[in-house]
């Protein structure tokens, strides 16, 4: 969408839904050249990582030049008006090439009007090999900020100068061990966000012309909250993370604390300042819960004022609901963030239909956000519960590797002493508690139905890496390594992995679970192998009556990028398998439980 001001009318800039006719191409990133007279976006076709990359006039929306193709993991970053910089992967051509590990990462530039045959290499390859490379241009448009890594976790920083011909790269950050982020680039001042020696985070500053770790100054010191900054109208704005809710306080450059933010609830305020410049006196930010719909607020930067600017249109009424934040002990006595959600006066008698969800890997933050999906399963008076478990970063570096390797079966501890916990509380009992997760939260959902099958009623492993064994083989699984371990480490990593893999953890003769394993034929993130395999042994090995199956999607991919109606038919599958299997009657018109 596109608009003039505050008060200008909202109309369609560049519509998705053209792309294809069944939905199948999706838009997944997007930017504007320095005087917007140009448009670059990349499209990912059937729900693939690969995508392509196409240059448009936003005068008239006609197409500039090549299309750029093996585009994957990539960020478009613009060089004034005169190209982009993007990052791609030597693309093996035939059957495999979905499956294909994806391992030297490559940054172009791209002159506008050129074709891509001449697009210069700026990093990577023999000299450099690197598995990701990201590219960002600083707000004036002056340096080229490059974050390289090679697995999920740990990046080195580089800058280059745009406006000198012959400049070479400095290096900022010059090793793996930490996680940092440039914020910005001021006066010759470089401003990070770094967890080097500060396990939650915090801000520093360097002088460019010496930017080695011993010159760093602290601008915001470390908290007992883990930290996240952005920048919006020439000042630094602090999201921290207390319990994996937001708090936001607004800083000056020398790190003075200016505001807080005060916000509308409980919650997590997913971006600040929104296409915010540094000279703009106002910002936007988006705050949403699991029972507010996401609602975009304005900013006053010097008064510290917010006021709502646009509200969403979801018919849901917030006070209907509650939305509970509650802590529980896991099975070594650490103590796990839990946010219960459902309708004011259920009864905790133990016979409330409940999903569980659960990440817990590669330090992800899973914070409250609105999800329309969720609406019926509240609406019918069921519990939607999200435990914030080990392995996830809600509470920093020591949170994250906590559930990492070696530590990865504290993630499931955390999600088992979850469930036990709703069932103690009353909220729910096995006949009537579901399970869900994705990815690497397919991953929980496939160890912990695996290790306590009879705890659970319902399990929904979605597009989830099942077999531990071989996940490095394919697509970029060898950077899960940092998380995960490789089972090529040692003797002990393997027969830990072993131990706990999902695939390999089936016995023959158990009751497990009703089961429906979600994937699609265009996964080349995780592989729909992991879940045909799966799906397999568990169909032979089950005992009972509970029901396995397999649901795949075509013309999709690891979750992202699929059309309206497919993510409806999806969502619509699993409610009526999960109400299906706990027997649960559906209401058109469910009332207030009383």
């Amino acid at each position: 969408m596109e608009k003039k001001g505050d008060s200008g009318k909202d109309e369609v800039f560049l519509d998705p839904n053209a792309f294809s006719k069944d939905g199948s191409t999706s838009l997944t990133e997007f930017g504007f050249s320095q005087d917007g007279s140009l448009m670059a976006y990349q499209l990912s076709k059937n729900g693939s990582d690969w995508t392509k990359i196409v240059i448009i006039k936003t005068a008239d929306k006609s197409q500039v030049g090549d299309t750029l193709m093996n585009v994957k993991f990539a960020t478009v970053a613009w060089k004034g008006n005169e190209g982009i910089f993007y990052s791609a992967y030597k693309r093996k051509r035939g059957k495999s090439s979905l499956s294909e590990k994806t391992d030297r990462h490559q940054l172009y530039f791209h002159k506008i009007d050129t074709p891509q045959l001449k697009d210069e290499l700026i990093l990577g390859g023999a000299d450099y090999s690197r598995r990701y490379i990201l590219s960002r241009v600083s707000e004036d448009g002056r340096y080229l900020i490059v974050t390289a890594a090679n697995s999920s976790s740990g990046n080195e920083l580089l800058i280059k100068d745009l406006t000198r011909q012959s400049s070479k790269f400095i290096t900022v950050v010059g090793n793996l061990s930490g996680n940092h982020e440039i914020l910005d680039i001021r006066d010759r001042k470089i401003f990070i966000r770094t967890d080097l020696q500060a396990p939650n985070g915090k801000l520093v500053a360097t002088d460019i012309s010496n930017p080695s770790v011993q010159n760093w100054q602290e601008i915001i010191p470390e908290s007992q909250e883990v930290l996240q900054v952005t920048t919006a109208g020439g000042k630094i704005f602090a999201n921290y993370l207390k319990d994996a809710l937001s708090s936001v306080k607004q800083f000056d450059f020398t790190g003075k604390l200016e505001h807080q933010l005060k916000l509308p609830d409980i919650g997590s305020v997913t971006a600040v300042g929104i296409r915010s410049k540094p000279d703009d006196k106002h910002l936007y930010y988006y705050f949403t819960s699991y029972i507010h719909p996401g609602t975009i607020y304005k900013y006053d930067i010097s008064s510290g004022h917010s006021e709502l600017y646009k509200k969403s249109n979801v018919k849901f009424e917030p006070d209907n609901y509650v939305s509970k934040h509650m802590f529980y002990k896991s099975k070594d006595g650490t103590r796990i963030p839990l946010i219960v959600t459902h309708k004011k006066g259920i009864k905790l008698d133990g016979s409330n239909p409940t999903l569980l969800h659960g990440y817990g890997g590669f330090g992800v933050n899973l914070t409250p956000t609105f999800d329309i999906r969720n609406l019926l399963l509240l609406e019918q008076g069921g519990v939607l519960a999200v435990a914030n478990l080990r392995g996830g970063g809600e509470y920093g570096v020591k949170w994250h590797l906590a559930g990492t390797k070696m530590q990865k079966q504290n993630t499931f501890d955390d999600f088992i002493a979850a469930a036990d916990y709703l069932i103690a509380s009353r909220y729910t009992s096995p006949a009537k508690l579901a399970i869900a997760g994705e990815s690497n939260g397919g991953l929980l959902i496939g160890a912990c139905m695996t290790q306590r099958p009879d705890l659970f009623k319902v399990a929904f492993p979605g597009v989830a890496v099942l077999d531990m064994l071989r996940f490095n083989k394919f697509t970029g699984g060898e950077g899960w390594t940092f998380d995960f371990g490789s089972p090529e480490d040692s003797r002990d990593m393997f027969h830990y992995l072993y131990q706990y893999s999902p695939y390999h953890s089936i016995k023959p003769g158990t009751v497990y679970p009703a089961t429906l394993i979600t994937t699609a034929d265009h996964d080349d993130r995780v592989v729909p192998a992991h879940s045909f395999k799966f799906a397999a042994r568990l169909q032979k090995s089950q005992k009972g009556d509970n029901p396995v199956l397999l649901r795949v999607d075509t013309k999709a991919g690891h979750g992202a990028g699929i059309s309206t109606a497919m993510a409806i038919d999806q969502q619509a599958d699993k409610w009526a398998f999960m109400f299906h299997i706990m027997g649960l009657p559906y209401e058109q018109n469910p009332r207030q439980h009383e």
